[in-house]
């Protein structure tokens, strides 16, 4: 029950520190995708956009996740001295002080929205066709460079540690995620 307990504590906490910050930058976001006029036109349009364009709140919603990913993994961190220190990372519930920790399970958690979102929005452009195969092959690879860019500016910037672990287990994360989308695009079209 411990476990359970923490991991729900580390999800919403992680999801409640950027939330608002990733809301303002998802519609600013999606303000300047769509239009640069007026602020007062530009918010009326927005808001004709959101209720109208299926597309357009898909891509709100890609857009906002990004953001909570991002400020979770790098914009909302303290600088590390050695970005280095722990590049095999945990691979378990307990660290290496035995203290127990949920961080591979919430990489893998984190990963699955994403892809899901990211397919959602962009299947056609991503998927010519959607199989098996092409759904995972595309999730894996997505995940893996989007991951893999953030562990390395994790290692630039010094914002966290540059782990393997994190790699796999948020590469691992992107690839169920597209199995869950692949899962539910079938669904829809039976």
């Amino acid at each position: 029950m411990q476990i359970i307990s923490k991991i729900i504590s580390n999800i919403l906490t992680a999801l409640y520190q950027p939330f608002w910050f990733a809301v303002i930058l998802s519609v600013l976001f999606m303000f300047v995708y769509k239009t640069h006029r007026s602020i007062r036109q530009a918010a009326k349009e927005w808001i004709y956009w959101f209720r109208s364009e299926p597309r357009f709140r898909r891509m709100f919603l890609l857009v906002f996740y990004t953001a909570m990913i991002l400020f979770r993994t790098l914009l909302n961190r303290n600088m590390w001295t050695n970005p280095v220190s722990n590049v095999i990372g945990i691979w378990g519930l307990y660290n290496e002080k035995g203290e127990l920790t949920t961080q591979s399970i919430e990489n893998l958690l984190l990963f699955i929205p994403f892809v899901v979102l990211l397919l959602w929005a962009e299947r056609e452009r991503l998927l010519p066709r959607v199989t098996i195969r092409s759904v995972l092959w595309k999730a894996t690879k997505i995940t893996f460079a989007f991951s893999f860019s953030i562990e390395m500016l994790q290692l630039f910037l010094r914002l966290g540690t540059w782990q393997l672990s994190d790699l796999v287990y948020n590469t691992l994360g992107g690839t169920i995620g597209g199995l869950i989308y692949y899962a539910g695009y079938k669904l829809k079209n039976r």
